[in-house]
Order: C-alpha cells, then sequence, then structure tokens
C-alpha cells in the first residue's frame, strides 16, 4: 500500500489592522476588535453602547491620522512584515506543509486562511500566534476564534495550539541582537515596555488567588502564575536583560496603551518616561518585547508621542530597540519551531 502523503497546515496570526488608513476602515477595525468579549470584558449591552457610540465614533478620526503617518507604499506594516514572514517559512518548510497567515481582526481573516488550508488538504493544523506573552484577549481571542471556526466543519483536523513562548531562547537571542546595534552603555536607562491590560483581565485569569496579592508577585514565573500576562512579560524581560549583561538598576518593566480610567498593568510607560526625564535622564532605550513586528504601537506610540514628551520633561534622546519583523533570522527560527 502507498504510504499517505500528510500535509501540515501553519496559520500565522497577528492582531490585526485597518484594510486602509482612513477613518471608515479604522472605524469597521476598531468595532471588531474592541467588541470582542475578551478585549473589553463587561456587560455585553455596556460593551455595545461603549464601542458603538462613543470609542469607535470618536477614536477612528485620531487613530486614522496615526494610522496615516504609519502606512507606507507597501500598506500596513504588521500586514507587510506577517506576508514576507508567512513567504518565508514557507520556502524553509518546503512542500510538506502549507503556511497562511491570519489576522484575528480584519484581513486576511482567520475563516479565509483556514479555508485555505482546509483547500489544501492539510491533515493537522499548527497555530502560532505572533506574541510570545499569552493574554485572554490576545491569545486566548484567538484560539477561541479558531475552533469556532472549526466547529463549523464536518472535519476538523488535528489541531495543535502554541500557547505562549515568553522566554523561547532563539526570540530572546534576537531581541537581544537587535539592541546590540546600540551602544548600551550611552543610555542613562533602558525600558521594556508592554501592550497593557485592565488588572481585571489578570485578576480573572487567576484560578489561585494570587494575583496582585503583593508588589512583587510578576516577578517570577511559578506554576501558580505560569499563565500570567504580567508574569509572563518579567520573564521576557529577565531573558533579554541577562543575554545583555543589564542588572536590574539598569531597567524598567512597564505598560503602555492604556485605555479607559480602570487601573490597568503598571507602572505606565510614559509615567516612567517622565519620571526618568524629571530625575535628569537624558538618553533612554525602548524594547517593546510584546509585538515581534513594529506597528502603531512602537513606531508611533513609543517612537513618536513617547519621545516628544520625553523632550517635553528635559530628555534628549529615547531610541526604540526594533522588533523581529520579517528577518531571516526570525523566519529560520519559526520555520525550526514549527517544524
Amino acid at each position: 500500500m502507498p504510504i499517505l502523503e500528510q500535509k501540515t497546515g501553519i496559520l500565522l496570526v497577528n492582531l490585526g489592522t485597518p484594510d486602509a488608513p482612513s477613518r471608515s476602515a479604522v472605524y469597521r477595525y476598531l468595532k471588531q476588535f474592541l467588541l470582542d468579549a475578551r478585549v473589553i470584558d463587561i456587560n455585553p449591552i455596556a460593551r455595545n453602547l461603549l464601542v458603538r457610540g462613543i470609542i469607535a465614533p470618536f477614536r477612528s478620526g485620531k487613530s486614522a491620522k496615526a494610522y496615516q503617518e504609519l502606512w507606507t507604499e507597501n500598506g500596513s506594516p504588521l500586514k507587510f512584515y506577517g506576508e514576507r514572514l508567512a513567504a518565508q517559512i514557507q520556502a524553509r518548510l518546503g512542500e510538506a506543509y502549507q503556511v497562511e497567515l491570519a489576522m484575528r481582526y480584519q484581513n486576511p481573516s482567520l475563516a479565509s486562511a483556514i479555508q485555505k488550508l482546509m483547500q489544501a488538504k492539510v491533515s493537522k493544523i499548527k497555530v502560532f500566534s505572533l506574541f510570545p506573552q499569552y493574554a485572554s484577549a490576545t491569545v486566548g481571542s484567538v484560539h477561541e476564534e479558531v475552533m469556532r471556526i472549526l466547529s463549523t466543519q464536518q472535519i476538523i483536523p488535528e489541531t495543535e495550539f502554541i500557547n505562549s513562548y515568553p522566554t523561547w531562547e532563539p526570540m530572546i537571542e534576537l531581541f537581544a541582537a537587535n539592541a546590540r546595534q546600540f551602544e548600551l552603555g550611552s543610555y542613562d536607562h533602558v525600558l521594556f515596555s508592554y501592550h497593557g491590560l485592565p488588572q481585571r483581565q489578570l485578576v480573572k485569569a487567576d484560578a489561585f488567588n494570587h494575583c496582585l496579592k503583593q508588589n512583587d508577585c510578576c516577578k517570577t514565573l511559578t506554576p501558580t502564575n505560569q499563565f500570567c500576562y504580567s508574569a509572563q512579560c518579567y520573564a521576557t524581560t529577565q531573558a533579554i536583560a541577562a543575554k545583555l549583561g543589564l542588572t536590574e538598576q539598569q531597567y524598567t518593566v512597564c505598560f503602555q496603551s492604556r485605555l479607559g480610567s480602570d487601573p490597568w498593568t503598571q507602572p505606565y510607560t510614559v509615567k516612567v518616561i517622565e519620571k526618568l526625564a524629571k530625575q535628569g535622564a537624558k538618553r533612554l532605550l525602548v524594547f517593546c518585547p510584546a509585538f515581534t513586528a513594529d506597528c502603531l504601537e512602537t513606531t508611533i506610540e513609543i517612537g513618536e508621542e513617547y519621545q516628544e514628551d520625553f523632550h517635553k520633561w528635559g530628555g534628549e534622546q529615547l531610541d526604540l530597540v526594533p522588533s523581529l519583523n520579517d528577518s531571516p533570522a526570525w523566519a529560520d527560527a519559526l520555520a525550526d519551531r514549527l517544524r
């Protein structure tokens, strides 16, 4: 009997991007993103009123201007980095694999990517989210939507979910290598800035009555907090800092992109930058290791908006360590992992 040649499907997933830097496209993106019950985890009626009546209508105009600044001749960086990365991984893995890029919100959609994998007659699907730290609002949402889509199929292939990889050695080394482009000793301080989450989401994800019970509960990754987003952020930071020989006094873990008035993961990046500037810091180096591709939150929020704030408070230079984007070394590492 001939041996059945099986093909593995690879689903690379990032968070999402508007289809265009227009107000209408940004409005559609924000509405889909913020109506996700894992993103804004409040009463559904209140969530709909808040998103449809306040956030999306009022925020879409300001966000569209930021996206216009971010946009390139190739379109959204998050999308074209993802497309180039997927193509490189496909080339490395060969015909026994089918690699598809998808966005949790907007396009290319998860449904369309899964349909392509099914049409390619894959016998197995590996789902790999391009954000290293686990959060219900990101990885959890991707996994839920993949399961929802697959649940509509008569045939469901074997499916593997890569949950998180906050201290994965090849990724840590690549972030450290990007930092070595800079003269580390010339900076007054190093920031590791991660996308924030509402504190209530951290508490909700805690099954062991551990979260926020003491000031340093996130600083060591243990079986109790192994899926805590904040604890995984600290673990990523510590791994990169160790690679670069940074002491605890030389860096700070902080969180950006706060939305609304509820308390979020702290300390807030903008507050840390203000404090350091007013203490006399002139040069800051900033990592954003929650993002494996540069995007609005890195290029614009850190690279421009926070740099302007730093100058306003007396600082001189704020440099952003590039993300992994579509580098061949990142494609090599992912291909090895997925193989």
